[in-house]
């Protein structure tokens, strides 16, 4: 990860700030794999995937619609938008290097488009979901084909709406199971569960947000969270709960997933404890934990034993993270882990869940997130439309490579807060390697971001508190096993410092995965340079591109 290099600082907005530094010279090793070899039809009920994928790609026999659906959550009821009708929708099963073709019904009143988060799109930018940014959105009565091949990839993601607040209500897991008769890297579980977490307004959000950026106030707060669409009990209202059932003495692997809208999150078992195996689809160092931080976005699958010769019910936990003023939805979801031949009603055994502010507890998680970094698992490493035809006005090649003024990002601030307006990316040449330096402010109140970059895994490579010093910090550089992930945490009041190498042409969206945030501008987005050959070229768009 060296090289010559050009030092650049950015700024997002008035929220966070990023540094870049440009590695013009590439990361050595070789070259990724632009295709992979098409799977065989994927082994799960059709009734439960997305799409069925064979050696001639036929067009999948299942089609997801996007449809409203009457729910009633916290003794109160409303209609939502939603796949086919489930909450949180279904889960796509394939394999590693799959080809996955999923048209998508819109059968609402509402502009849709689907994210597949943490896919690596190569080539496949059109696939990726974000609106007016790869793609016009599928209007209603429209439908669109996402079609893209898991290129090395194997682990836990998801999918999730990527236009206003639709996430809410429409997202999902996908699960990438290795390649037939390859093993996990790790004890072979007895049996995978899967967990989806996620936020319920009794509100309509599409409401909600729109209120919000018509006062300028921020948007009003969920009223519970859910675990795999299930509140649990709250004051007021004794909803139905999730029930996590297992058997003594086994393995289990969690496939954990946060799909809430705004809150980062913390997850508790009680009388248990994890074994994190993997984040955002690729492998760690194991490291054992009674604790789980996972902010939204973020996937993290962990091995789960069961203790021998037991029975009874515990405690599941999941509890928000917020070390700074901003108000946020403080209710624990509740759910339960209960052993096989356990009588009908015992007692539950408890757990303590960490205090709302326990910064300490984040840190030591994600300090000890370590890539596996074997010798078979080595660290790898509408605007879209605008780029590929060459059609001026839409977008300038200008964001700001400095700071135009620079200040005490992490301080007392004191000057102004007037943005400018714009729709202006930074443009990468192909291959080059990036470092990019995300830095929170203490404008308005500082607090913890969950940034996502599409299409890329990234090298967490360090972060601290306080003003980044690029003098000294950079000797504190993690450049042996940092964890890869596409979703990372900004700590409050401080600084996470990434590297990626812009391998896959097209346009990229970095933002907040905290969707206020990303209404408020928390976002820009890189221009990847097609490279010297067909193959480090964008394909052509489908025929069937929504049009805006």
């Amino acid at each position: 990860m060296s090289g010559s290099s050009l030092d650049l600082i950015w700024v997002v907005d008035l929220i966070t700030l990023i540094y870049c530094k440009l590695l013009i010279k590439a990361l050595e090793g070789p070259q990724a794999k632009w295709r992979g070899s098409v799977g065989s039809i994927v082994d799960a009920p059709i009734d439960k995937v997305w799409t069925i994928v064979s050696e001639t790609k036929r067009i999948p026999k299942w089609m997801p619609k996007v449809v409203m659906k009457n729910t009633t959550k916290l003794c109160s009821s409303k209609s939502i938008v939603t796949i086919n009708g489930k909450f949180p929708g279904p889960t796509l099963y394939a394999r590693e290097d799959d080809n996955v073709n999923v048209r998508v019904i819109n059968k609402v009143q509402y502009n849709v488009t689907v994210h597949w988060h943490g896919v690596r799109q190569m080539r496949t930018g059109w696939s990726d979901g974000p609106a007016y940014i790869t793609q016009c959105p599928i209007q209603p009565g429209q439908s669109f084909l996402y079609n893209f091949i898991l290129t090395g990839q194997r682990g836990t993601l998801l999918w999730h709406a990527h236009i206003s607040w639709l996430r809410a209500t429409i997202h999902g897991a996908i699960v990438i199971w290795p390649k037939k008769g390859v093993p996990y890297p790790f004890p072979k579980p007895y049996k995978e569960k899967l967990i989806i977490l996620g936020e319920w307004w009794k509100a309509d959000t599409e409401a909600v947000i729109n209120q919000s950026m018509q006062t300028g106030l921020p948007p009003n707060i969920s009223d519970s969270h859910t675990i795999n669409g299930y509140p649990g009990r709250v004051p007021g209202c004794t909803s139905q709960g999730y029930t996590l059932h297992v058997e003594a003495g086994k393995t289990y692997l969690i496939r954990l997933v946060n799909a809430a809208v705004n809150d980062e999150l913390f997850l508790k078992i009680a009388g248990h404890n994890l074994t994190i195996v993997e984040v955002d689809a690729s492998y760690t160092k194991p490291f054992t934990t009674d604790t789980i931080f996972i902010g939204p976005g973020q996937t993290t699958n962990a091995l789960l034993i069961t203790d021998l010769q037991t029975t009874g019910k515990y405690l599941i936990a999941v509890s928000p993270f917020m070390d700074t003023i901003v108000a946020v939805d403080n209710l624990t979801a509740i759910a339960f882990l209960r052993y096989k031949d356990t009588l009908a009603f015992p007692p539950p055994v408890l757990t303590t869940t960490p205090a709302i502010n326990a910064t300490s507890e984040t840190s030591k998680f994600m300090d000890n997130l370590r890539s596996l970094n074997s010798k078979k698992y080595p660290a790898s490493t509408a605007l879209l439309q605008a780029h590929y035809y060459n059609i001026s006005g839409i977008f300038t090649n200008d964001f700001p490579g400095n700071l135009p003024v620079p200040f005490n990002y992490t301080g007392n601030f004191t000057g102004g807060i007037s943005t400018s307006n714009g729709t202006r990316l930074y443009r990468l040449a192909f291959n080059s390697t990036v470092q990019v330096v995300l830095q929170g402010t203490g404008i308005i109140a500082p607090e913890s971001h969950p940034i996502h970059l599409h299409r890329f895994n990234f090298f967490a490579i360090a972060k601290g508190l306080g003003n980044f010093d690029p003098k000294n910090d950079p000797k504190k550089f993690n450049l042996v096993d940092p964890v890869e992930r596409n979703t990372i945490s900004v700590p409050t009041g401080g600084w996470t410092a990434i590297r990626f190498r812009a391998d896959n042409p097209g346009v990229w969206f970095l933002h907040c995965h905290l969707e206020v945030h990303t209404s408020w501008g928390l976002k820009m987005a890189f221009v990847v340079d097609n490279g010297k050959s067909p193959d480090e070229s964008l394909l052509p768009p489908p025929s069937d591109l929504p049009k805006c």
